[in-house]
């Protein structure tokens, strides 16, 4: 056996890169185990033809934290950030229709009919109870502000943020700051200039990327990890050693062709929690099968690059949303060429297109061909596209987003109480604070930090 680790990572995306890059600031020596080829998970960055191309998230928000790692990466001057006027927009009977950001655009839409658009400019003059019984966010919307707004406002940000059912979606869970603000305000709107008053709430964080793609992150955080990133390692197995005053687990992979075990005082596991769930099997069953509950999403993503012209008229903003009642297969579609510079080669366009989700599980089971000529026929009926695409590419991620539904803050619940009952055993993950890379950063620091704490308490004689 090799001599001890402090800390061993397991997983190589978002989440276990930002952990173990902060324990190294902290001090602490970790390896980081992750059986991908490259570093970043769904996060991944292609270029075919002259295009570039996203595998998963299309940006990111910048944050605090996340704004102040990228200038310690030293990659600040390959950041760019979208125009934050880039208009959204909502396809409704066929039509686009740009999504009100402000309550003067929202007077004057024609989104939403009169009485929709009343509910929302009234909500801070109404005061509404919460129920007692956990509520999904659809039965939220409705409560508060009727149907329309939850088919064509709601419920097609819930898939392109969760690929999620709103009628499954826990508000307590995915939008926990509207439960906590209608609890202690009895308006959302009231509660969010009251938090704003605090101190607490600024101004939405900048859409972000980089030149060359959100692959630069996680590339850059791998880099500074250095040979502590074990790209191509397996881990088979981890067990729970009883010999006191030394290191507490064993982990067991294959890195290079070679069978490796490693002994650590601290194992984090920052895999996806079905992953995480098989692995410490042997440690806890508990909390294995607390993991094994949380419901995956899959999503099919398509990146397609057209010349200009091929459309009828330039997409020009940040993209669209589809509601489920427009059947089209198509959940939203991101204007990649119009939000960053270098997505496209001059006179042509990428655009990037996401099916599946809660709401269509079956796509990603569907060949390769079935989709694209999905999103060839909907492209053309919903933006006017003529002909095939000049490049495509297609990435089938059967359980990319970890949903959020009705008992996953028990399921939470039971997977922290596990962890405070398993000394030395930590998780970060996109299943537990949040999906987003910010929020995936915020929780992996976090967790690091807490390690750091343990390690330097006298919980290892």
């Amino acid at each position: 056996m090799a001599n001890p680790e402090q800390v061993v990572v397991l997983g190589g995306g978002i989440s276990g890169l930002a952990c173990a890059l902060r324990l190294r600031q902290l001090g602490v020596p970790v390896t980081l185990l992750d059986e991908g080829e490259r570093p970043g998970g769904l996060i991944g960055t292609v270029e075919e033809d002259g295009f570039l191309f996203e595998s998963g998230p299309q940006s990111f928000q910048g944050t605090d934290l996340l704004l102040e790692l990228i200038r310690e990466l030293g990659i600040e001057n390959e950041l760019c950030m979208a125009d934050a006027r880039a208009p959204r927009f909502v396809l409704r009977h066929g039509r686009l229709q740009k999504v009100p950001m402000s309550p003067q655009a929202m007077l004057g839409s024609s989104l939403l009919g009169a009485a929709a658009r009343w509910k929302i400019l009234s909500e801070p003059f109404r005061k509404t109870r919460t129920p007692t019984e956990e509520e999904s966010v659809a039965s939220f919307v409705r409560r508060k502000f009727g149907h329309e707004i939850l088919e064509y406002l709601v419920a097609p940000f819930v898939s392109g943020v969760y690929a999620g059912d709103p009628e499954k979606l826990s508000l307590r869970a995915a939008f926990p700051s509207l439960d906590e603000w209608e609890r202690e305000y009895g308006s959302i709107v009231r509660g969010a200039i009251k938090s704003r008053g605090k101190g607490t709430k600024k101004g939405p964080p900048p859409l972000c990327s980089f030149r060359r793609g959100v692959g630069t992150l996680t590339r850059a955080m791998a880099a500074r990890l250095g040979d502590r990133a074990r790209m191509g390692a397996r881990v088979d197995e981890v067990r729970k050693l009883d010999a006191a005053g030394c290191a507490r687990y064993q982990v067991n992979s294959v890195f290079e062709g070679r069978g490796e075990t490693l002994s650590a005082h601290v194992v984090v596991v920052a895999t996806p929690a079905y992953v995480a769930s098989h692995l410490i099997a042997p440690v806890s069953p508990t909390l294995s099968h607390a993991l094994s509950g949380i419901a995956y999403a899959g999503v099919a993503v398509v990146a397609s690059g057209y010349y200009a012209n091929q459309a009828k008229a330039p997409l020009d903003g940040f993209g669209l949303l589809i509601p489920r009642s427009e059947e089209h297969r198509t959940l939203g579609i991101v204007w990649n060429s119009s939000l960053f510079p270098g997505r496209a080669p001059e006179g042509q366009m990428a655009i990037t297109s996401f099916l599946g989700g809660a709401t269509d599980p079956e796509m990603v089971e569907k060949p390769d061909e079935t989709i694209v000529a999905i999103v060839e026929d909907e492209n053309s009926r919903i933006l006017g596209i003529v002909g095939q695409p000049i490049a495509c590419t297609v990435w089938k991620h059967s359980k990319a987003l970890p949903q959020y539904n009705l008992g996953h803050g028990h399921i939470v619940e039971a997977i922290r109480e596990g962890e405070s009952a398993t000394p030395g055993l930590y998780f970060a993950g996109n299943y537990l604070t949040g999906p987003s890379i910010g929020m995936c950063v915020e929780q992996g620091f976090h967790t690091a930090e807490t390690v750091s704490t343990y390690l330097k308490s006298d919980n290892l004689g």
